[in-house]
């Protein structure tokens, strides 16, 4: 569902998903931020959403776009992304204060996001989470962003030209710095390969969009680490 979420003095969109305890048995369920891709929060962001809510976690995620939508806030977004400063920090970290405070929550809350969105999520899995997915996600500039880091199950595609050598990259510096990871590249997928975008035809000729089997084994692979630090 739609909500609103408290940033300071103002307020932002998001999108919340919930678990039933006809499904996924009762409360209180560990926490999931969810952070959009460069195009926002559309259809698939909140699809995924739903899919954490059914896999028994609160899950909530931030219109990182909501002070004047995409085109004027894309540029700003994507650099904070990669530099760790601006408002959509703020945004996330309000997010998760909001999932801290609900009651059906546990003291567990982690991470996930896509594209710009997994960039996001390798800078703050030193900043409070408990686990953090990056599904293609640049690595920070300032590597030292990771010092700290909880544990991170990465997912990459091989034929992604924006990102080559990006999982090794991430391999080396969580080893490096002692980070329980899981980080898997897909030598089939390029980018987005787990995300169910519009324009699908003219992606897979750029070779890029979404594969079936290589997203549904990082989900596996994802919900599984969650499991393990979350639960």
């Amino acid at each position: 569902m739609d909500v609103q979420i408290a940033v300071g003095s103002e307020t932002i969109d998001g999108y919340l998903a919930a678990p039933t305890e006809a499904v996924s048995g009762p409360g209180p369920w560990p926490g999931v931020v969810v952070v959009q891709d460069a195009l926002g929060l559309g259809a698939d962001l909140k699809a995924i959403t739903e899919r954490f809510a059914t896999a028994g976690y609160v899950a909530l995620a931030p219109n990182l776009y909501s002070r004047g939508g995409m085109f004027r806030c894309v540029k700003a977004t994507l650099a904070a992304s990669m530099s760790g400063r601006g408002q959509a920090i703020a945004d996330l970290d309000a997010a998760r204060s909001v999932l801290a405070q609900r009651a059906d929550t546990t003291d567990k809350i982690g991470i996930a996001g896509f594209c710009m969105g997994g960039g996001f999520a390798l800078l703050m899995a030193a900043r409070g989470f408990d686990a953090s997915a990056p599904y293609y996600g640049r690595l920070p500039k300032d590597r030292s962003a990771l010092d700290g880091a909880c544990p991170v199950v990465g997912s990459y595609g091989a034929k992604d030209p924006s990102l080559r050598g990006a999982a090794a990259a991430l391999e080396a510096a969580l080893s490096e710095r002692g980070v329980e990871h899981d980080v898997k590249e897909y030598a089939n997928s390029g980018h987005s390969f787990a995300n169910r975008l519009p324009g699908q035809p003219l992606l897979r000729v750029l070779g890029l969009g979404y594969v079936h089997e290589d997203s549904e084994d990082a989900w596996r692979r994802v919900t599984a680490f969650f499991a393990h630090h979350l639960r």
